[in-house]
């Protein structure tokens, strides 16, 4: 038997509805507390997943603690679906991914969060739909749950403490499939930095810096002086300044040379 929720009015007005017919369903296995359902709600929602199947929840659905905990993802908890087992949770899916801290008797093939993401992308491009496991808070999945997973996924954490609350579970597998298509820049500038230093600005601030320095007799060993030029320029270059840091060393440069030295 399954049934689903539409929401009664507690918590947040919902702020818009995402597309999910190609995400993978993240199914939420005897979980203990309404909260944490509720937190891994907003973990889904977070990372861009919004269909999440219960089986027997032990406080019952729906839960307004879940509800409180979700900040907001009322999208998730709405559209949330509930099953009396596994088995039928799973009944409709053609992939299946158990997540588990602990070794098994079972032989399964057991790969990473990460490979997980990327792998699920592909069955879904292929039209395949799946679905993510995570067991009770206290107990993990069970063997019996194992079994009706294709696959096995393990996080590698520190092996004297693995511990993860099942919203923390759920945020690290959902980060991992958002970052598996994702394409945001490894590193960029801030949205309020202006435009990066031109390589003619650059050069124009090396000459000031150069001539300041000859000025001080800070340069005044002529067999070291282009070895201390070459990697104060080289040192300048790695700090990657933006074209406003290139005037503001200039000013620096000026006045500091407006003493003994002045360049002026």
């Amino acid at each position: 038997m399954s049934f689903g929720y539409k929401g009664r009015g507690m918590g947040r007005p919902s702020k818009g509805r995402a597309t999910v017919s190609d995400t993978p369903f993240v199914i939420l296995v005897r979980p203990q507390l309404g909260e944490n359902i509720g937190m891994a709600a907003r973990a889904m929602l977070n990372c861009g997943l919004s269909r999440l199947r219960l089986v027997a929840p032990r406080d019952g659905w729906p839960n307004e603690k879940a509800q409180r905990a979700a900040s907001g993802a009322d999208i998730v908890l709405e559209e949330t679906v509930v099953f009396d087992s596994v088995a039928e949770a799973v009944a409709d899916l053609e992939h299946v991914v158990g997540t588990s801290a602990r070794n098994r008797e079972l032989s399964q093939r057991i790969i990473t969060a990460r490979r997980a993401g990327e792998e699920m992308h592909g069955w879904i491009d292929r039209g395949e739909t799946v679905g993510i496991l995570f067991g009770p808070e206290r107990t993990g999945l069970t063997n019996d749950d194992m079994v009706l997973a294709d696959t096995a996924l393990s996080i590698p954490l520190n092996p004297q403490f693995s511990s993860l609350n099942i919203a923390q579970a759920v945020l690290l597998v959902a980060y991992e499939w958002a970052m598996a298509a994702d394409s945001t820049q490894a590193e960029r500038l801030s949205d309020y930095a202006v435009r990066p230093a031109t390589k003619e600005e650059m050069q124009n601030l090396f000459d000031h810096l150069e001539r300041a320095l000859d000025q001080s007799g800070f340069l005044r060993n002529k067999a070291a002086k282009p070895a201390m030029v070459q990697n104060l320029r080289a040192f300048l270059q790695r700090a990657a300044m933006t074209e406003q840091e290139v005037r503001t060393f200039h000013g620096i440069i000026k006045y500091l040379g407006k003493g003994k030295h002045s360049e002026e």
